[in-house]
């Protein structure tokens, strides 16, 4: 029998509905709901999760049939049918009926035992008795409406075939941005790997994707059916032409901070002493090289035993049974956005402690949460297998995994480590066990049989000074981590490092792939004297930068880092920051379900602050909405959330939290050099609303007897096009201005950055967005105030003598930037800046900008006068 659903934004009409249309029927008809929300100040709405649920409960092959109300909820059922099957969806009809007259047309054609078709066709013809009574004479629209079309015919499919030609083919993120790309599209778009004769699969999977084992050479074959079939083959197209935006010299997304290792000098037996030819004639393991760097520590063991799935009850026999369905889906729904939330901290830390090049491994583990396939399996293990949530994604996991393992490509082999590394957070999400910690009290070795992606992240290279693992390979996610990170690294161990105490003293040589068990004073000399060496090397490297940044004729230009953490800022300083010019204090609100207490934040703003010893630090008041939402402030989601409910004006709209932040702030700011910057400021009006704050917390500090810095500087992103235009007006309300390019490039440009359609016209060296920075700099310093910048257009190389010759006075950006950004701006005078900033400003796009700029910089030009 046909099911129906009604979707409506008030669940009492829904339910009134219902009980109207029962009534017709008795109730012989599978009928749900799918109304209002959780919201006890506004239930009007509807939710795409619900809707779904909703038609899973009345699903059967007859079909079901949806019909809604108006506005979202159309737009949320249309999303909903994304998390069906494609043959589940080929059997949901969303209707146009009027709610109240269609539902019951449906329900009491669908008791007679009428088929889909008819079951609609009388529910969108209900109309037609109230207009003949009230004589409208449209009897003959209402009952000639066609049945729904179908299914597109195979030759509507339209095919490209391309090559793909960046190094390593589609590793972890070009499969992600290919999956993003073809997701942004109506059609159903399919790929195969014409050169190892693979199946069409589903190019919305990044687990299909990935496990098609395309490399450097290979031939793709793409197909798109659908509307917009056109615009999205030609939108994958040229981002695999473009090389998914990675330079020729890109290797995996490593982009190495170091040298790669080199393979071991002999092919010594892993677990034997070297041969009397051997540089090294003392007893050591062979492993393979993995990131270069020598390490003299003790150990410490870490272990992490796998999760394992709960059964239902202690006398289930099996994992194939649940007591309720819908329970477990949401449980597991609830797993799956926990993960996500999880992942995206991880990967804006990872950002700023390693660059977005190797950050991106992360955008695939966010890929795996939404990917079809996964959500399809899981569907059908819960709802038709009546397992617990904890073994279906278990199950689910373990298949995919499987599917790695038995790949011919070693290299796709590997990528089994970032499966089990997503399904093992989720996993643990849903059985409410504890994150395990790699805290160690005192620097040491890291000895383990693995060490996941996501752990090696996190690791904080002053307390692990090697890592030592009887797994692995060179190219695996958590070697490049390492390699990063600047921690030496040997993989592929001979295991029975396993079985050594913790305190037993290792060296390692992550060049050679060796490592010496309690290496006795020869060995330990020697490889200080190595270790000595590189370091002296890096110290060089980074003396450089750690003077001022400034022009070849003196212009001095204050290069700052972009932080996120306690942790971030020692990796600043090492880097040269002369100070912090975007602390991100939105990371101090993530992974946790209330936001920090002034205490809490007042401890961190201070730990930054003694770190950065008297060096400038600029806190950004927190920043969240558009892609950093926070479901525990109540942030709801928006249709357009980088145009919606973000930044100041969230902090304005509520109060107490930006009173709670700036407490901490101004507190934490006596003896220090800290100054406080609002973000997304539109207008006069919102910079003056959040001084009038700012001036009655710091009366409320002076009542109090509590001290802090009466100096302290106040200022404002600029990243909106209404603070350049009114740039001189603002000027006169704050202390300095800080250009941030990321968000100004997208609202400048009109484009969403996070939709790979349109996101290549972000480009901050387009001259649109150069002529914003130009005028919000020439108004800041007629206005008497210093203007920065704090995208990450600095970090971009070709981008230094841009800004140079801009006139800022202050730029930040990622920590592993600042020595290349110092030494570019080193080889310049000003004049030859501001020349390259005249030209560029003539161009028409940020092609031809890069093009002037390239062209400048290289040797044969000469003197360039």
């Amino acid at each position: 029998m046909v099911g129906i659903v009604i979707v409506s934004h008030s669940k009492q009409l829904a339910e009134g509905v219902r009980e109207l249309a029962a009534q017709m029927v008795q109730g012989e008809i599978p009928l749900a709901v799918a109304a209002g929300i959780d919201d006890p100040q506004n239930p009007l709405g509807t939710d795409p999760m619900q809707v779904y649920e909703a038609i899973a409960s009345v699903y059967s092959d007859d079909g079901v049939l949806v019909l809604m109300d108006l506005g979202s909820a159309v737009m949320n059922a249309e999303m909903a049918l994304e998390f069906l099957t494609e043959e589940q969806r080929q059997k949901v009809y969303l209707c146009a009926a009027p709610l109240v007259e269609g539902t019951i047309a449906a329900v009491v054609t669908a008791a007679s035992g009428s088929n889909l078709q008819e079951v609609m066709a009388q529910a969108r013809g209900a109309l037609v008795a109230k207009a003949t009574h009230l004589g409208l004479g449209v009897d003959d629209y209402f009952t000639s409406i066609p049945c729904p079309p179908p299914r597109e015919e195979e030759e509507n499919t339209k095919e490209i075939h391309l090559f793909v030609r960046n190094p390593l083919g589609l590793h972890a993120r070009p499969a992600a941005r290919f999956v993003a790309t073809a997701t942004q599209f109506q059609s159903r778009v399919r790929v195969k790997n014409l050169t190892r004769n693979t199946e069409f699969v589903r190019a919305d999977s990044i687990n299909q994707v990935t496990t098609l084992g395309v490399r450097q050479g290979h031939e793709l074959a793409i197909s798109a059916v659908g509307d917009d079939a056109d615009a999205a083959l030609s939108a994958l197209q040229g981002l695999i032409e473009s090389n998914f935006g990675e330079s020729d010299s890109t290797v995996e997304p490593l982009l190495f901070s170091q040298s790669p290792p080199t393979s071991p000098s002999s092919p010594t037996s892993p677990s034997s002493p070297s041969s009397p030819t051997s540089p090294s004639p003392h007893p050591y393991l062979q492993g393979i090289p993995a990131s270069v760097g020598v390490a003299i520590a003790p150990i410490v063991n870490f272990s992490k035993a796998p999760l394992t799935p709960h059964h239902t009850t202690p006398s289930t026999p099996t994992l194939l049974h649940a007591d309720n369905d819908e329970k477990e889906w949401q449980k597991l729904q609830s797993a799956l956005l926990a993960a996500q939330q999880e992942i995206q901290t991880l990967l804006s830390h990872a950002s700023t402690q390693i660059g977005d090049a190797e950050a991106a491994i992360f955008d695939a583990h966010l890929l795996f949460l939404e990917d079809p396939t996964i959500l399809e399996a899981l569907y059908e293990r819960i709802f038709e297998q009546h397992m617990n949530a904890e073994a279906a994604w278990s199950g689910v996991v373990e298949g995919v995994a499987t599917n790695y393992r038995t790949l011919d490509d070693p290299y796709l082999q590997e990528r089994v480590a970032d499966v089990v590394d997503v399904g093992q957070r989720v996993l643990r999400l849903l059985l409410g066990t504890s994150p395990t910690q790699i805290d160690f009290p005192q620097p040491a070795i890291l000895v383990a049989t693995d060490l996941s992606p996501s752990d090696t992240a996190q690791l904080d290279p002053t307390k692990v000074l090697g890592i030592c693992i009887t797994s692995g390979s060179a190219t695996s996610h958590s070697a490049i981590i390492a390699r990063s990170l600047g921690i030496p690294g040997v993989v592929g161990v001979p295991p029975q490092v396993l079985h050594l105490t913790d305190g037993t003293v290792m060296a390692m040589d992550g060049e050679t792939g060796r490592v010496w068990v309690e290496p006795d004073t020869n060995i330990q000399a020697s490889l200080e004297v190595k270790r000595d060496a590189q370091q002296t090397a890096q110290q060089e490297a980074l003396r450089m930068a750690h003077q001022p940044g400034m022009s070849q004729d003196g212009k001095r230009l204050s290069v700052f880092a972009n932080i996120g953490s306690v942790n971030d800022t020692n990796v600043a300083i090492r880097f040269g920051a002369e100070g912090v010019g975007l602390f991100r204090t939105e990371f101090l609100y993530l992974d946790r379900t209330t936001p920090p207490t002034e205490q809490e934040q007042l401890a961190v703003y201070q730990r930054i602050a003694q770190i950065l010893d008297h060096r400038p630090l600029i806190i950004r008041t927190l920043d969240v909405g558009g892609d950093k939402p926070l479901p525990y402030l109540g942030l709801q989601s928006e249709d357009n959330p980088f145009l919606g409910w973000r930044g100041i004006r969230f902090c304005l709209d509520c109060p107490e939290i930006l009173k709670t932040q700036l407490r901490a702030i101004l507190t934490a700011s006596s003896g220090h050099q800290i100054k406080v910057m609002f973000p997304m400021i539109a207008t006069v009006t919102e910079i003056q609303a959040a001084k009038a704050i700012l001036k009655e917390i710091q009366a409320e500090l002076r009542q109090s007897g509590i001290s802090f810095d009466e100096a302290m500087e106040v200022g404002i992103m600029v990243e909106i096009p209404s603070a350049v235009a009114i740039a001189e007006q603002l000027a006169q309300e704050v202390d300095f201005f800080s250009i941030g390019t990321n968000d100004l490039s997208q609202y400048v440009m009109a484009c969403d950055r996070t939709n790979p359609r349109v996101a290549n016209l972000a480009d901050p060296l387009h001259p649109a967005v150069l002529r914003m920075i130009q005028q919000t700099v020439k108004a800041g310093h007629e206005a008497g105030i210093w203007v920065g910048l704090c995208g990450e257009l600095a970090a971009e190389p070709l981008a230094a003598p841009i800004l140079l010759g801009l006139g800022l006075d202050e730029v930040s950006l990622n920590p592993q930037g600042i020595p290349g950004f110092k030494q570019a701006i080193a080889q310049l005078t000003i004049s030859e800046a501001e020349a390259i900033v005249t030209e560029a400003l003539k161009q028409d796009s940020a092609a031809k900008v890069r093009e002037i700029v390239s062209i400048f910089l290289t040797p044969e030009v000469g003197n360039r006068e």
